[in-house]
């Protein structure tokens, strides 16, 4: 059954690996200046249903509630708060390139004290600070908890993880990141995978596009693209222009495995050399039957226990010593592979060996 599953998969594979496919290259390179800026804010949740935070447990709880409510006019000074509708809670999320001031952004809220759940929470405005410790959005909304629990007297159940939520455009810019970009002269495009046969296409792809000498590649990882040379308008037409142009990526190959779940994940690339693989499993049995002896009616004597073993070892059938002849695609490998009858599991270990005998042509990661 799983030599004729991992057939099939090599089958459905084989027409989208026997031509490489064209890949755009905002897909392929992040540009420099467009990025994301992380936030950061330590807010508070409140209108929990009896779920929020133990405040002897997170005393830092009543010192946030404390503040917010003298903010608001309100006295609490020597006053002993006991809620359990409140929770605090650290505020993450990630500007956009290019946010400007009143725009709505995604927020995410996870709990840092003993609450059980944000069902149902409501988040009291929260400024969300950046790395030079400005503050860049304020958030509040109502929070979308990302599971769902429930307890009695004697038993209780989670689903998911009642502890964290978002709030789907939750956050508004206050403040604009200070980067101008129309008066960059050039811009570097940094490859995700870098890689030189990749960095070179990326740079003929651009330089045929536009008919001169507008890219250089530096190194494996980047390409920097000169925005004189462009003659365009401004950088954003530039990479405006070059973000659609489609190249051929070339990838490494690559070998991943999974332990826990049994997943193996073979590129086409993946080669292998001729090595002989035997692979089978002892099991070992041992069975205790004892046996109760005792004397003849009216006789002498005592009843007595006679312990009684029984030990087997025995070897699983397998196909003993196989021949995996030098792979030239990815289905001859995975079909020598299969010669061995072995479970997924059971092959993990297999390409372990194969990779420490330095037979295996691939990048070998384990997860």
């Amino acid at each position: 059954m799983i030599r004729l599953w991992l057939a099939a998969l090599c089958l459905a594979l084989l027409p989208a690996l026997a031509t490489a496919q064209s890949v755009r290259l905002k897909d392929l390179v992040e540009f420099d200046g467009v990025r994301g800026n992380d936030l950061v804010g330590y807010g508070l949740v409140v209108g929990l249903n009896g779920t929020g935070d133990g405040m002897r447990n997170a005393p830092f709880t009543e010192d946030i509630m404390a503040s917010i409510l003298e903010r608001l006019g309100v006295n609490v000074t020597g006053e002993q708060l006991r809620p359990r509708n409140v929770a605090a809670v650290l505020v993450t999320a990630t500007m956009p390139p290019f946010g400007r001031a009143g725009g709505r952004l995604d927020v995410t809220v996870s709990a840092i004290g003993d609450a059980r759940s944000l069902l149902g929470g409501t988040l009291v405005m929260t400024p969300l600070y950046g790395a030079d410790g400005q503050i860049y959005v304020v958030a509040q909304g109502s929070v979308i908890a990302g599971g769902v629990s429930a307890e009695g007297e004697a038993a209780s159940v989670v689903q998911g993880v009642p502890t964290t939520g978002s709030i789907p455009a939750g956050g508004r810019i206050e403040r604009e990141v200070d980067f101008d970009f129309t008066r960059l002269s050039q811009v570097r495009l940094a490859l995700r995978s870098p890689d030189f046969t990749t960095a070179d296409r990326i740079e003929r792809a651009i330089n045929a596009d536009f008919g001169r000498t507008v890219a250089a590649m530096l190194d494996a990882g980047t390409v920097l693209v000169d925005i004189a040379a462009a003659r365009m308008a401004s950088p954003a037409h530039v990479l405006g222009r070059i973000e659609n142009i489609t190249v051929t990526p070339e990838r490494r190959a690559r070998v991943v495995v999974d332990p826990s779940t049994g997943t193996i994940v073979m590129g086409q690339d993946v080669r292998i050399s001729p090595v002989a693989v035997a692979q089978g499993s002892l099991t070992l049995r041992v069975e205790e039957e004892p046996l109760v002896a005792q004397p003849n009616p009216f006789a002498e004597g005592q009843t007595v226990v006679v312990p009684r073993t029984r030990v087997g070892l025995e070897e699983d059938e397998r196909t003993g010593l196989a021949e995996l002849t030098g792979g030239t695609s990815l289905s001859e490998v995975v079909a020598g592979l299969n010669a061995l009858g072995v479970s997924p599991r059971e092959m993990i270990d297999i390409l372990t060996a194969i990779s420490s005998a330095g037979a295996l042509y691939a990048e070998f990661v384990v997860r």
